[in-house]
């Protein structure tokens, strides 16, 4: 099976107070001396003769890495990981700034783009201090457009500070006006160490039962748009889902390059520390258990509407579900559905997904 390679870009131009992933300011030669290391790292472990056929830059924001550092990099995973018909994905903040770069890394090979949106109103937008507005948004998607890019993700963001069914839905507008393929829309979680996690208590945040009617609204609105919800909180037109996360979901093996970046290669998971200088030195890959056992398929599998297969359950383990399973999930009536096909979250389960799937999981 060929792997995904993601590939962390640690650097943003300031921290959104609600974020918690491993990013910060920096000057060019650092991007450079980055951009050199994360090559290095792709030629070592492109000795194990590897296929690849997700590549996905994450961070951060890896436009800050600029076109020329990105398509670097994309041609030596070519040179050692062959990319042959490959999803090579870049995120980008969706201000104006970014649109010069869109036809070179077009012409290097990158064949879709993952903007973080958030929302479609300023109001949301500066809550939530993002540097951009909607406007830069509506920009910088048709600029990526007009490069040739058809294969656009929009991220939105649920219960967040003054947000309304309204203003949701109207967000999902543009992203549908726009003519995005994909969206994905997460609920806000505030993380410890985080600007917003020091001033939480003063945050006017929707209740839980108020983000639960923004999450259900937003999955029927996203629908209407033609949009399939494929993952707990991704949807889709036809064809369009996200290859290489559909690789976490589907239990495949990845490759994790860059601080903080995760990896699940021949049976064990591995990660890579916070660390750039120590990252710009030598990679240390600290290893974190085995992976790809029956309950972290099963636990993996249930963010997915399509859920547990039981004919795919059986070709990978040569075994059938668990009965005590199987038990444990029809006793979730109307959270869970069950039935010889195999095991799947509803969209209410998908609310309380977490305690759904420990509940199914437990002995």
């Amino acid at each position: 099976m060929p792997i995904g390679i993601y590939i962390h870009i640690p650097f943003c131009r300031s921290k959104c107070p609600y974020c918690d992933f491993y990013s910060f300011a920096s000057g060019e030669p650092q991007k450079e001396e980055y951009a050199k290391a994360v090559c290095r790292e792709l030629e070592k472990w492109g000795r194990l003769d590897t296929r690849a056929d997700t590549l996905y830059f994450g961070g951060g924001t890896p436009t800050l890495l600029g076109a020329e550092r990105l398509c670097r990099i994309i041609s030596k995973a070519r040179e050692h990981f062959s990319l042959e018909g490959a999803e090579i994905t870049v995120e980008a903040n969706p201000s104006g700034d970014v649109s010069e770069q869109f036809y070179a890394l077009k012409e290097g090979g990158v064949n879709r783009l993952s903007f973080g949106l958030q929302s479609a109103k300023d109001c949301e937008l500066l809550s939530l201090g993002r540097r951009h507005t909607a406007r830069d948004a509506e920009k910088a998607v048709n600029a990526a457009q007009k490069a040739g890019f058809d294969n656009i993700s929009l991220d939105l963001m649920l219960g967040i500070e003054g947000q309304t069914t309204e203003s949701l839905t109207y967000s999902i507008g543009f992203c549908k006006d726009l003519g995005a393929s994909h969206v994905s829309a997460y609920i806000l979680k505030i993380e410890e160490g985080t600007p917003f996690y020091d001033r939480r208590h003063a945050l006017c945040l929707p209740d839980e039962d108020e983000t639960s009617k923004l999450y259900l609204a937003a999955c029927e609105e996203l629908e209407k748009a033609g949009f399939s919800q494929y993952e707990i909180s991704n949807f889709a037109k036809k064809g369009r889902e996200s290859r290489h996360n559909l690789k976490y979901w589907n239990c495949e093996e990845y490759l994790g390059i860059g601080p903080s970046a995760h990896s699940f290669l021949q049976g064990r998971r591995f990660y890579t520390p916070r660390d750039f200088d120590g990252f710009l030195k030598e990679a240390q890959y600290i290893d974190d258990g085995p992976g790809g056992d029956e309950e972290e398929y099963i636990m993996l599998r249930l963010r997915l509407t399509e859920g547990v297969d039981a004919g795919d359950f059986r070709r990978r383990y040569g075994k059938d579900l668990p009965p005590r399973l199987i038990k444990k999930a029809k006793s979730l009536d109307g959270l869970v559905e069950c039935d010889e096909k195999g095991i799947r979250i509803t969209r209410q389960g998908f609310l309380v997904s977490n305690r759904v799937i420990t509940e199914i999981l437990s002995e």
